[in-house]
């Protein structure tokens, strides 16, 4: 595979999460399956891997200012799939707010009906809103959370694998369906979950869907090494994206696996224009949607300062960061790419939520589609990732822009495909086979 995958985020109005104020935006377009129906074509259209949807179990704060989490992936994008033919489709799914048993038998389903193309995103929820939607009393600390995780995936993937591959037998002269023998019980008794098996089917063409996570505390990266065969991530600079990726591919063999089972794909929030000047136009709207003072103060927080110790325009300096993240930060994550440009130089939180199209953490790359398709290659040259998860700053404009304008400058470099050459989801992104 000498070139790299592309997944594209489907978030609406954006990652700027208050483009809706724009003024040829839909306010509602996040309701609208028209509107996903046409995105998943034009990115099927430019051959990109997989579209992708990050999602919570719960409403959060911000819906007074932005959409919050909406229409549930499983539904929105099982739709998505079944307008495309080639498509993936990565869905967002909750180890804290499910059981292994449901997910395992749904994402199974999906991948027989997608032939192929499914793949979950693993998180354990940062919301503590979450926990009353499902009876608890407090959402479990992160610790709790990763063991569970953890326990989860062992579950789910022996499940996956709960059938041999010859085990239907389908003798009519006999009358015999399948061996007994050849479907196997888990019998799962441990801390969380006891589950029994196996599953009604046997695996689907990819013999287990494709495994997302995306959390970045130590309890994820060892979730990711164990069992991930794509790591989505976060950076603001290259050397920690290379260090990331090195690391990654070092927990996978620690954990038997190879280096190469485990893919990473880094997050990139994209606004691109036909030009440059046009881009920095664009830039300077979104940036006026903006609640600095929100933001700043969620940021500042994110890192472990104090409240009202740094404003949107006081600097913050590597000295002023605690010794490590604070346990309540919402993304280990995005506070690690945080303080890596803090550790550059001195930057003001509004600096930051400007950098980051709201704070978050993701790298913001402006310009035109050439510099932008040369800020992609020279971040896989340098070997920060194996692609991308291309994330529109503005849905309705550069989600289009990208696929337009970007991808057939990549397709020239010979950096990404002008064909699907593999029919799996799996084999797209040059993923050992599971049988």
């Amino acid at each position: 595979m000498t070139g790299f995958h592309l997944n594209l985020s489907l978030m609406t109005p954006g990652h700027f999460r208050h483009a809706w104020r724009l003024p040829h935006a839909d306010p509602l377009a996040y309701l609208d399956i028209d509107h996903f129906t046409r995105l998943a074509r034009l990115a099927e259209e430019a051959r990109i891997d997989a579209v992708f949807l990050g999602d919570g179990p719960a409403i959060r704060d911000e819906v007074e200012e932005a959409p919050s989490t909406g229409i549930d992936p499983l539904v929105l994008l099982g739709h998505v799939a079944a307008t495309t033919a080639n498509l993936g489709v990565v869905i967002t799914s909750s180890t804290t707010y499910n059981s292994p048993y449901n997910l395992a038998r749904r994402f199974q389903a999906l991948d027989h009906v997608t032939k192929g193309r499914a793949a979950v995103n693993i998180v354990t929820t940062g919301t503590a809103a979450a926990a009353a939607n499902f009876g608890l009393a407090e959402h479990p600390d992160k610790a709790t959370r990763y063991r569970r995780a953890h326990e989860f995936l062992a579950v789910v993937t022996r499940l996956w694998d709960g059938w041999e591959p010859d085990a239907i037998v389908a003798d009519k002269a006999a009358g015999r369906y399948a061996d007994p023998a050849r479907i196997h019980r888990i019998d799962h008794d441990g801390e969380f979950f006891t589950v029994a098996g196996p599953l009604p089917v046997p695996a689907g063409p990819q013999g287990r869907p494709v495994i997302v996570q995306a959390g970045g505390s130590e309890g994820g990266l060892a979730l990711a090494g164990a069992f991930a065969d794509v790591v989505f991530t976060v950076a603001q600079t290259q050397a920690k994206a290379v260090a990331f990726r090195e690391d990654i591919r070092r927990r996978a063999t620690e954990a038997g696996r190879g280096a190469d089972d485990v893919k990473v794909s880094l997050g990139v929030i994209v606004l691109v224009a036909a030009t440059e000047e046009e881009a920095r136009r664009r830039e300077q709207e979104l940036y006026a949607t903006l609640p600095i003072e929100r933001l700043s103060l969620a940021l500042t927080r994110n890192l472990g300062l104090p409240d009202g110790a740094f404003g949107p325009d006081d600097p913050i300096s590597a000295a002023d960061l605690p010794a490590t993240i604070p346990d309540g930060a919402f993304s280990a994550g995005f506070s690690v790419s945080l303080r890596a440009l803090i550790e550059e130089r001195p930057r003001t939180p509004g600096e930051l939520v400007r950098r980051g199209a709201g704070g978050a953490g993701h790298r913001l790359v402006v310009g035109s589609a050439e510099q932008v398709a040369d800020d992609l290659e020279a971040w896989f040259a340098a070997g920060a990732a194996d692609g991308f998860t291309i994330m529109p700053a503005d849905t309705a404009v550069d989600f289009p822009n990208f696929t337009d304008l970007v991808v057939p400058i990549l397709q020239k470099r010979g950096l990404f495909r002008t064909e699907y050459e593999h029919a799996t989801l799996r084999g797209r992104y040059d993923l050992p086979s599971v049988t």
